[in-house]
């Protein structure tokens, strides 16, 4: 049985996110991931307070070692880790072009960020002193004064050493692109087969049941473009032309530009799509074949009211899926 979690980007007033937090909870919602995208609300901030006015739902950001180091991260994880009574995830990505590109930051070695993120992260949360030389970070005598904790890492990643990474070390990995699913897990596995280790699989999707999501599917569809591997987008069915052509519009008009080139035969390779009974149908599919663990809402856009009816609806959705 596949349980069901969020994850908010947070385009929207606190409160809003805060009030979309307890909500989902208040749904049978059992994770809450939040973007760290730099101009937005701040991640730990919001979800201290999240953690106050909620008791199940596990909490974390959706962050990255470019705009933090991974110090401060473990230091703050270990904050919200104690606000929410044990309750705190860390969830990391390798950085992507919307919280990297307004701060004029270049994504590079991109592996090791991630690798030696990793490594600080579970050092310092020993509780002990850590010195630490690594090619991109460094630590003398660094520790977190709270203690030893028990945060788990999830990678959200899509290139193949990314994703052996999370086989080899993470406690979970997060999936994205419905078309991508078997060539992903068969990389993560390959990973796994060196250490002994089996990160609980996570796929996250906005679905599209309706015209308007159709609509949101479409404007969001070029940031993957922008960001993911060649396996990736060959997978979703695009021709080199098409790749760059989306780019191309991105670049010199943003996502509303690169959105018109977007079809919906595309979304459907690259998310769960159709109506309601389709998507149930679909994700027990994708349950039974990849042995998923947890679904992952991905919330774009503001609107409680909108996105409490989503939350609904789509719980229902796994709910029938559980059930087929």
């Amino acid at each position: 049985m596949i349980e069901m979690g969020l994850q908010i980007i947070p385009n929207m007033p606190v409160q809003e996110v805060i009030d979309t937090i307890c909500t989902a909870e208040e749904l049978g919602y059992r994770y809450c991931v939040m973007a760290d995208e730099g101009f937005m609300p701040d991640v730990y901030v919001t979800l201290g307070i999240a953690a106050r006015e909620t008791s199940t739902i596990k909490l974390g950001p959706v962050t990255n070692g470019y705009t933090r180091h991974p110090a401060v991260t473990a230091n703050a994880a270990a904050t919200l880790n104690e606000v929410s009574g044990g309750r705190a995830l860390v969830n990391l990505v390798a950085g992507g072009s919307m919280v990297l590109r307004p701060m004029a930051i270049s994504r590079e070695a991109p592996l090791t960020v991630m690798r030696e993120t990793i490594n600080i992260l579970q050092r310092l949360w020993s509780g002990e002193q850590v010195s630490y030389e690594g090619k991109r970070y460094q630590l003398d005598s660094a520790q977190v004064m709270l203690g030893a904790q028990d945060i788990p890492v999830w990678l959200s990643v899509r290139g193949p050493k990314m994703l052996e990474l999370s086989g080899k070390q993470a406690e979970a990995v997060v999936l994205m692109t419905k078309s991508d699913l078997g060539p992903a897990i068969e990389i993560v596995e390959q990973g796994s087969a060196q250490t002994g280790n089996r990160p609980t699989r996570i796929y996250v999707d906005r679905m599209a049941y309706t015209p308007e999501m159709l609509d949101e599917a479409a404007y969001m569809y070029p940031y993957t473009v922008m960001d993911a591997p060649a396996r990736m987008l060959h997978g979703m069915g695009l021709t080199d032309e098409q790749i760059e052509n989306i780019r191309t519009a991105f670049r010199s008009g943003g996502p509303a530009a690169a959105a018109e080139l977007i079809t919906p035969e595309m979304i459907k390779h690259h998310l769960i799509a159709g109506t309601p009974e389709e998507c149930s149908t679909t994700l027990q599919a994708m349950i039974a074949e990849h042995q998923l663990d947890i679904f992952l809402l991905n919330v774009t856009s503001p609107g409680l009211e909108t996105n409490t009816r989503l939350m609904r609806d789509v719980a229902e959705i796994v709910r029938s899926a559980n059930q087929i």
